[in-house]
């Protein structure tokens, strides 16, 4: 998030739902506790009870959670198990957890200003005051139409089927249609199942609902449940109904987002406030000015209604857009013309458009909802397609990727969107699946984990030191020899020894990036990173990597070593009179000879001077400096053009 690591900041910001901590749900079938089939017979029997289509059950569920239980843990929203049935009033009256990071990262990142000191001022609602929507509270209801206790709803994972169903067939009871056997005709019920306010958001989540069972779906859950739902291709809904619904009619005017998405306008402002400061992003006039290469994934570190506060208020920060977690509802608050302060570097602000998702980094639990990735890959879709931005790990960036401006500022970067991600299923959506390439023998690896299987230690998500809840994750450690006992990684830039902490990046890759190899010993593979011969176990069977084809740079004939940037800034001779001239500042790290990394683009010297309210006075500056974007470390990097030789990897 744009500036998480305030913690004081944002623990008074609105956070309208802290997590929970839940014990693992008991056994769901008590004849047999450890089949592999027991979620697919309780959506049966709960289809088969509450007169529901089961695909309408399983389409449903898919969308809500992919059919996880997350052992009782709730999700952002205070959602709960398959139906991700919420109970914010439980949530509500927790303690608070702190968040990720506890850095200074400025979430502007330019020197040519002085530092950003954000603070927020939404007020977190109290448990009794609070007046929460109805999507926020669905398990109570559940629990009254099936006399079921609202703990067996937490965490009994077929009850929780139930209760879905239940109140899936209460909405087509209210709507005035049959329970009827075909799906067809359970348009309208899936539509208010979605809990959304407006017709635009919950049509979207429906048609999703209706795509999924039309493709089907196969899939192992994290408690090893084998769950299935049969493809029905010809499946047309009746989606008239959603005129029965009781929705307001939604407005997308002012936005840019595809029409497969719902979407609002909540602007941030653009307002001068104090003495001569103003907030909270700038003007411009992208493309045209110059080019959007970046799309950048950010968590919240916050829920929903708090942190559209903190987005409206002009002397906290911004970015372009927010996505909710119940049903990927989006908001817009900054024109793609203009420059949000989100991923704290001025250069990748200056040149990449700020996606936050409703979510908490070190909450292995506080879990993505299908209907959100699905949102957000549509809107990186269309971005990417207007703005001319490759689908790839290198121009899709988490806030985890962004660089540090100068070494001063390396440690108080941003960890979001973190190791629970799922960056493989992401760009599967994006329809750009992680693939291999190349055959096996290639100097180059893309990351691809298996993220469910793949369940590295992290430590640190609720107390120091402590580990996390086991969880998928899309991140692979990285060790200095190959052996799981050896020393991790070091990061130089981070200083102090490396740790297996959720918010330490030292010695950790991540699915879809790309890395040279430099070795490999039996089921460990080696790769150049930061600098340094870094070592993976990637067994044949379960690999942690797939071979792939691509460029890259090594230092220019006759240099020892290059120096490596966290921004590409133009040389001082390109500054007009009247525009202060950037250093161009190395960071502490170095590119020796003989190593290689994976060269992402070719990128101009270029400084967007933006420093006051009046926008006649903003420019861009170019040099004749060219660069490289580099996959240097978990981070990306810059190096100058003229340092390096590029070469195709073999």
């Amino acid at each position: 998030m744009r500036g998480s690591p305030v913690v004081p900041a944002l623990a008074t910001a609105a956070l309208l739902l802290p997590l929970l901590g839940a014990a693992p749900s008991a056994a769901v079938a008590p004849d047999a506790p450890s089949a592999p089939d027991r979620l697919q017979r309780a959506f049966a029997a709960a289809a088969a009870e509450y007169h529901v289509p089961q695909s309408v059950l399983l389409g449903v569920s898919y969308l809500q959670s992919r059919w996880d239980a997350h052992g009782g843990a709730p999700s952002v929203t205070g959602g709960y198990g398959p139906l991700h049935l919420t109970d914010a009033r439980t949530a509500l009256a927790e303690t608070p957890r702190s968040h990720h990071g506890e850095g200074g990262e400025d979430p502007r990142g330019d020197d040519a200003r002085a530092r950003l000191r954000v603070g927020g001022s939404a007020q977190a609602p109290t448990a009794a005051s609070a007046d929460l929507p109805a999507r926020l509270t669905t398990l109570p209801k559940a629990a009254g139409l099936t006399g079921l206790s609202p703990e067996s709803l937490r965490t009994d994972p077929a009850a929780n089927v139930s209760g879905g169903a239940a109140l899936l067939a209460a909405a087509q009871r209210e709507l005035g249609e049959p329970l009827s056997p075909d799906p067809a005709d359970w348009y309208g019920a899936v539509a208010r199942f979605s809990g959304a306010e407006d017709s635009a958001t919950a049509a979207s989540y429906a048609n999703d609902v209706y795509e999924v069972i039309r493709t089907g779906e196969r899939r192992t859950t994290d408690a090893g449940q084998q769950v299935t739902l049969a493809a029905r291709p010809g499946l047309a809904p009746d989606v008239s109904q959603l005129g029965d619904a009781g929705l307001r009619a939604a407005s997308a005017a002012g936005t840019e987002c595809p029409r497969s998405v719902s979407c609002e306008w909540v602007p941030a402002p653009y307002e001068e406030f104090g003495d001569g400061d103003y907030g909270n992003h700038d003007l411009g006039d992208r493309p045209a000015s110059q080019r959007i290469r970046y799309i950048v994934v950010h968590d919240t570190e916050g829920t929903w209604n708090g942190v559209l506060n903190l987005v409206q208020d002009p002397t906290y920060v911004s970015w372009n857009y927010t996505l909710r977690s119940t049903d990927g509802h989006i908001a817009q608050h900054v024109k793609a013309k203009d420059v949000a302060w989100h991923a704290g570097n001025w250069y990748v602000n200056a040149g990449s458009i700020g996606l936050e998702h409703e979510g908490f980094l070190t909450e292995p639990d506080a879990w993505y909802t299908e209907a959100m990735y699905r949102s957000s890959a549509r809107l990186v879709k269309y971005l990417a397609g207007k703005y001319g931005i490759p689908l790839d790990r290198q121009h899709v960036l988490g806030h985890d990727n962004v660089p540090g401006t100068t070494t001063a500022t390396i440690p108080g970067m941003h960890t979001d969107p973190g190791p629970y991600w799922d960056w493989r299923h992401y760009f599967q959506l994006l329809g750009r699946p992680v693939e291999p390439t190349a055959g096996r023998k290639s100097s180059l690896v893309t990351i691809r984990p298996d993220y469910d299987a793949n369940r590295p230690e992290y430590t640190g998500c609720e107390t120091p030191g402590e580990p996390c809840t086991a969880h998928g994750s899309s991140e692979v450690r990285l060790y200095s020899d190959h052996d799981v006992k050896a020393p991790l990684i070091k990061d130089v830039g981070l200083g102090g020894t490396p740790t297996t902490g959720v918010n330490d990046l030292s010695s950790r890759v991540s699915t879809g990036q790309q890395y040279a190899v430099a070795d490999r010993w039996g089921d460990w593979t080696a790769i150049w990173y930061l600098g340094q011969k870094a070592w993976f176990h990637n067994p044949r069977r379960s690999p942690a990597a797939v071979p792939a084809s691509g460029r890259v740079i090594t230092p220019r004939k006759g240099l020892e070593s290059v120096p490596v940037y966290g921004r590409a800034y133009p040389e001082k001779a390109a500054y007009p009179a009247d525009v202060p001239a950037q250093a161009v500042s190395p960071l502490p790290y170095a590119l020796p000879a003989g190593q290689k990394y994976v060269v992402g683009e070719k990128v101009p010297g270029e400084y967007y001077y933006a420093v006051t309210f009046d926008e006649a006075s903003h420019r861009v500056v170019r040099g004749e400096d060219q660069y490289y974007e580099i996959q240097y470390g978990h981070r990306v990097a810059f190096v100058r053009a003229a340092d390096v030789t590029v070469s195709a990897a073999r």
